[in-house]
């Protein structure tokens, strides 16, 4: 379960009641996402405080866009992170896909795919303890696991995902609509990059969608929502987008579970479209009753 960063109206009171429900639930990760123009809380004071306020999921940065971020400073946060979670971590990366939140922090959106690469090496480099430069100190504190939390790849074409099988442990993808013919081909093609790179692990398939669950009206402003979270995408694009959304009714819910588990997936990110704590508590009961 994603905590609602996206959806407007999140405070303090809305993050402890989610943070409280998801880690008593029958979930497996909290979860929070980044982006820079855009009304939503930054994505690693709020992971470090969702790690602080659970005991049992797992936490997952899903995604931070590495370009973004100084290697040594992001390695340090998340290594902080790590620590502070008790090794609940899981790290998503990617490159993001508005070029507004690179102007916003005057980084360069081309070349974003090489330092993906560089980063994720550097962030290893780190945490396996290397000082940060020729002659100087380490960058702390160490990781809660040797070596820093497992990185998942926000990859989605054939190039980015035969990237992926070099260093990552899996991927997390995400589908506006809860396709499970996407779902499954995404999946397909990160089974075939980790083979096609001679690893014998398995990536771990993560992949996601916008829901809301609520009373009469629920489908209508899941739509809304949605529509807001892409306009940075322009109005035509944003109106064609949102009418795929659909997880608005346990039925829907329990069916798009099901299909995603069918098509490989070992988890599945429900990014909520309201700070409501009805809509937790009613996927709650839509999933253990």
């Amino acid at each position: 379960m994603a905590l609602p960063t996206m959806a407007t109206g999140f405070t303090r009171a809305t993050f402890v009641e989610w943070c409280g429900g998801i880690d008593e639930g029958p979930y497996s990760s909290v979860s929070a996402g980044e982006r820079i123009t855009f009304h939503n809380p930054e994505l690693l004071v709020t992971s470090t405080a969702a790690a602080a306020l659970t005991e049992r999921v797992q936490v997952i940065t899903n995604i931070a866009v590495l370009p973004l971020h100084r290697p040594a400073m992001l390695a340090q946060q998340l290594a902080t992170l790590d620590v502070l979670a008790g090794g609940r971590l899981m790290v998503g990366v990617g490159v993001g896909g508005r070029e507004q939140d690179y102007r916003a922090l005057d980084i360069p959106y081309d070349g974003r795919h090489a330092r993906l690469d560089s980063g994720v090496a550097e962030l290893r480099r780190l945490w396996s303890g290397a000082p940060a430069y020729a002659g100087g100190q380490p960058v702390g504190p160490s990781p809660h696991r040797p070596g820093g939390p497992p990185l998942l790849a926000a990859a989605m074409g054939p190039k980015s995902m035969a990237r992926a099988a070099r260093w990552a442990a899996g991927v997390t993808g995400f589908s506006i609509g809860a396709d499970p013919e996407e779902i499954a081909r995404g999946n397909r093609m990160a089974l075939d990059a980790w083979e096609t790179e001679g690893r014998d692990d398995r990536p771990r398939l993560v992949s996601g969608s916008f829901f809301l669950l609520g009373g009469p009206g629920a489908d209508d402003q899941l739509k809304r929502f949605a529509r807001a979270y892409l306009a940075v995408f322009g109005d035509r694009a944003a109106d064609a987008l949102a009418q795929l959304v659909g997880i608005s009714s346990p039925a829907r819910l329990l069916d798009a579970l099901a299909a995603a588990e069918a098509a490989g997936c070992d988890e599945f990110i429900l990014v909520p479209g309201t700070v409501d704590p009805d809509c937790l508590e009613r996927t709650t009961a839509a999933l253990t009753g």
